[in-house]
């Protein structure tokens, strides 16, 4: 069997075209996930390697990131326990809470985003970005992420040992709350693998493709992805490609 080289040139200029459709319509996403969008969307089944060598002819961007010089401190204490024991797959939402904080740049200055995920769906409750990393922000953020949820009883709550965490006034709100707190080991970021995992979509797919000339600009920007993205568009392996938002409203209509 023969194939004439115009259909061949015509099936490649095809899947170039949906490249750049799938790519314009996902921004964020690299090579295996615009394949699982091209085979959804499209109904075109090309392998992984071949999507990333098109993304690579289109010069579609790469993305760095940048660090801070910051120095973090961990508490040693002993009644940090790791209740969590990296059972990142949940039955339910608001049995387990994830929590951490990262740094981003705008206007030449360092601000961090605390965010609050729930394990089940990978859904970001709640966020803030502030000028200062401290027990205020981890505070506000769960505050805001409890009374969107309607104060769910029985949840876990898992962080790294940061100071932030640690400190007195959260665990005392937390031991108010009747919700257990665990803690990650120290120096080991697997534990909180979800949040960290997190973290680098966010840079990779939004922060690190753009200068931020304000705080305003950032906080724009991160609104646009979690709420506009991150959370309603953006298909999960680990929820069989179901977006964050999916996923939830897929438990509760099986509940009913």
């Amino acid at each position: 069997m023969f194939f004439k080289c115009s259909d061949v040139i015509s099936d490649i200029d095809a899947n170039v075209t949906s490249v750049e459709s799938a790519f314009s319509n996902h921004k964020r996403l690299g090579a295996y996930k615009i394949t699982y969008i091209l085979m959804r969307d499209y109904g075109i089944n090309i392998s992984v390697g071949r999507v990333y060598r098109l993304m690579k002819h289109l010069q579609l961007p790469k993305m760095s990131t940048d660090k801070p010089s910051l120095s973090r401190s961990h508490s040693d204490d002993a009644s940090c326990f790791n209740h969590l024991q990296q059972n990142f797959q949940q039955k339910a939402p608001n049995l387990v809470w994830v929590s951490g904080i990262t740094y981003l740049k705008a206007g030449g200055k360092w601000y961090f985003l605390c965010i609050v995920m729930d394990l089940y769906s990978r859904k970001v409750l709640s966020w803030r970005l502030s000028a200062r990393a401290d027990t205020n922000l981890v505070i506000a953020v769960f505050q805001k992420a409890y009374e969107k949820r309607k104060t769910p009883y029985g949840l876990m709550f898992h962080s790294d040992r940061g100071t932030q965490y640690t400190a007195f006034s959260f665990r005392q709100l937390l031991d108010s709350l009747n919700v257990v707190q665990s803690f990650s080991k120290k120096g080991y970021p697997f534990d909180n693998a979800c949040c960290e995992c997190f973290f680098k979509y966010l840079k990779k797919e939004e922060t690190s493709r753009k200068s931020y000339h304000s705080l305003q600009e950032l906080q724009l920007s991160i609104f646009e992805y979690i709420e506009g993205y991150y959370n309603s568009k953006r298909p999960h392996l680990s929820l069989n490609m179901l977006t964050p938002n999916e996923a939830e409203d897929l438990y509760w209509e099986q509940l009913h």
